[in-house]
């Protein structure tokens, strides 16, 4: 059976007959023009994509020259066991472990409570209960780490394995000869969390209230561990920042750069910046102390820290000398900012004052208040 497309386009009568009015069959040169515009503007367009390419290349190049030259820097990459801390000077590279081993046993030990929650948090219930933080916990955040659910008791195998690192410790604490006073509490913090552990299995039941219950015993004694853990930390890195500013000299010294990889959840306020900010020299201090918050701690530590630095150092030379007419620009150029930032927030209609709140709210800010009410 002839369809309308058939009938129209059959044999014997075209379309344009049909309807009663010629039209001339398509040139398949008359495509050339349009095909050729077409073709003339892509390759325009790629021409200036051309230049950026270029421009990159000949930064890469300026910033991998640069790799090699730079010094004084301190590297500090955080870790366990209180930081690995590397010095670049005059081509050559010093690295220390500066940190006492006390900090590495108190945060061990103050870190129970985390294990716990770690292991049991998904068996949780998603319902925010009636304690009195419960205005503070996030129910969606609370939705999403409760995944399983209190329906299951398969929390059980994985929270008894854990139970039994925490008896070996117990049994091993007196022969690790620490501090009294740090003894004390690391037995306090295990005693309390084995009876915890005890006592879930036995009822094969746990909730919020009864791990916070738990979590308020220690935290008395965490704080005992958290003072060690600290004080080992200061007067090994003080330590370290003295022999090294001997070794350099105070003339380079005075130059020096400390680039700090951290996690971004410990990247404000961080306890190397903090020991570190008040021995280098307070007129570069703000400039020259750098923190790179990190998603995890890279498998190249210092290759990031001196490539980032590279940066930062090759534009704080190209600010002032491209952006010369303005210096808004040029300092945004030799920060965190992008250099288009303040025209998105004109555009957007956001007032200047309120574009500088929006940058000031945007550095690394944690979500979460940590006011305390009282």
């Amino acid at each position: 059976m002839a369809t309308r497309r058939t009938f129209i386009g059959g044999a014997g009568i075209g379309a344009a007959t049909f309807l009663g009015y010629a039209v001339a069959p398509a040139d398949p040169l008359n495509t050339a023009p349009a095909a050729e515009a077409v073709s003339t503007e892509s390759a325009a367009r790629d021409s200036i994509r051309a230049v950026n390419a270029a421009m990159r290349t000949n930064y890469a190049a300026l910033k991998a020259d640069l790799i090699n030259n730079l010094g004084p820097v301190i590297v500090v990459q955080n870790d366990a066991k209180g930081g690995t801390f590397t010095l670049v000077h005059d081509g050559k590279r010093y690295v220390e472990h500066p940190v006492a081993e006390e900090f590495e046993l108190a945060k061990s030990i103050a870190h129970v409570p985390l294990g716990i929650y770690s292991t049991i948090a998904e068996y949780l219930s998603d319902k925010v209960p009636n304690v009195p933080n419960g205005d503070r916990i996030d129910a969606h955040d609370l939705d999403m780490v409760a995944m399983k659910g209190p329906g299951t008791d398969a929390w059980t195998t994985p929270l008894q394995a854990f139970a039994d690192k925490l008896t070996t410790a117990k049994n091993d604490l007196p022969a690790a000869k620490l501090p009294q006073a740090l003894q004390n509490a690391c037995a306090k913090i295990l005693d309390e969390a084995l009876t915890f552990i005890a006592d879930s299995i036995r009822a094969r039941a746990f909730d919020i209230a009864s791990f916070q219950d738990f979590a308020a015993r220690v935290y008395p004694a965490i704080r005992v561990n958290m003072t060690y853990a600290a004080d080992a930390q200061i007067s090994g890195v003080q330590r370290l920042c003295k022999k090294w500013r001997a070794q350099i000299g105070e003339a380079a010294w005075a130059d020096l750069y400390t680039v700090v990889l951290s996690i971004w959840t410990t990247s404000v306020l961080n306890q190397a910046e903090i020991i570190i900010r008040p021995m280098m020299n307070q007129k570069k201090v703000d400039t020259h102390l750098i923190d790179i918050p990190t998603a995890q701690l890279p498998t190249d530590p210092i290759g990031v820290a001196l490539d980032n630095l590279a940066r930062i150092v090759q534009d704080n030379i190209a600010a002032e000398l491209v952006f010369v007419s303005d210096t808004k620009v040029a300092d945004a150029l030799k920060g965190k900012e992008d250099l288009l930032s303040d025209e998105i927030l004109k555009q957007l209609g956001t007032p200047v004052a309120s574009g500088v709140a929006f940058r000031t709210a945007g550095r690394a800010k944690c979500p979460v208040d940590h006011s305390v009410s009282v």
